[in-house]
C-alpha cells in the first residue's frame, strides 16, 4: 500500500515538475523590455475584424467575389523569394478576387506573418492595374506595436507596386517599438504584389514586364524625337 502511494506520489511531483517546464519553456524574452514577457502580454490577441468584413472593406463595390488557391512549384517558389528578398514555408496561398460585370476590380489576399514575436494576421488589397490598394490588420498578436493597423501607418502601402523597394529607410516609415512587425507586413505586401502579378497579370498582359517594356519604348521614341 505505501508503495502504491509513494509511487503516486511519485508520478504527481512528475507531473507539477514537467508542467514547471513547459510554463518556462514558453517563456519569452523581449529584448527591448529586457525581461520575459508576462503571462498576459504572451496571451494577447486584439481583434480588429474578420477575414468576412476585411474582404468587404478591401474589395467593396465588387459585385460578387470568388476565392481561388495559388500553388507554387519549388521553382516559382524560389523565384518569388529572389523577387521580394525574403524566404517563406509557404507553397499556397488563398485569393480573393473581386468582380462586376465580367471585369475584374481587385484582389485581396490573408497574411499570416510572424512580428516580433507572434504571427499578425492582416489582408492586402491589389487593385486591378497591380498596385496595392489597401492594407487591413485583423488580429495583432504582440503585446506592443499595433500602430501598424492604424490607417496613417498602413496607407503608406497604397499605390505601392512590384517596382517599389516597400523596405524600411528607403520607402516605408517605421513605428518605434514596432520595428519587425512594419518589416514583416512591408515583405508580406511584397509578396501579395509579386503573386497576383506572376499570377495573373502577366499571363493577362497586364504584369510589370509589360509595363517596363512599354516605359522602355516611350524612352526610346522619347530620345529620337526629343520628347
Amino acid at each position: 500500500m505505501f508503495a502504491h502511494v509513494r509511487s503516486s506520489a511519485f508520478l504527481i511531483l512528475i507531473g507539477l515538475v514537467s508542467a514547471t517546464d513547459l510554463f518556462a519553456a514558453e517563456r519569452i524574452w523581449d529584448s527591448d523590455l529586457k525581461r520575459y514577457l508576462t503571462e498576459e502580454e504572451t496571451n494577447h490577441a486584439e481583434v480588429f475584424m474578420s477575414e468576412e468584413e476585411a474582404v468587404k472593406t478591401v474589395l467593396p463595390k465588387s459585385q460578387r467575389v470568388r476565392k481561388e488557391v495559388i500553388r507554387l512549384t519549388q521553382e516559382k517558389k524560389v523565384s518569388i523569394e529572389q523577387q521580394i528578398g525574403w524566404k517563406f514555408p509557404e507553397t499556397a496561398f488563398e485569393l480573393y478576387i473581386g468582380e462586376t460585370g465580367g471585369k475584374i476590380d481587385g484582389y485581396a489576399m490573408i497574411h499570416n506573418t510572424i512580428g516580433k514575436h507572434k504571427h499578425m494576421t492582416y489582408m492586402v488589397g491589389v487593385d486591378a492595374t497591380g498596385a496595392c490598394s489597401d492594407v487591413e490588420l485583423l488580429v495583432y498578436r504582440e503585446a506592443r506595436g499595433s500602430d501598424v493597423g492604424k490607417k496613417r501607418f498602413n496607407a503608406q502601402y497604397e499605390g505601392k507596386t512590384v517596382s517599389d523597394p516597400i523596405r524600411i529607410h528607403k520607402d516605408i516609415i517605421n513605428i518605434s517599438g514596432a520595428t519587425m512587425s512594419v518589416r514583416s507586413i512591408s515583405a508580406g505586401v511584397k509578396r501579395v504584389l509579386v503573386l497576383v502579378d506572376e499570377f495573373y497579370l502577366k499571363p493577362a498582359g497586364l504584369g510589370s514586364d509589360t509595363v517596363a517594356a512599354k516605359k522602355s519604348e516611350q524612352g526610346i521614341l522619347g530620345s529620337i524625337f526629343g520628347n
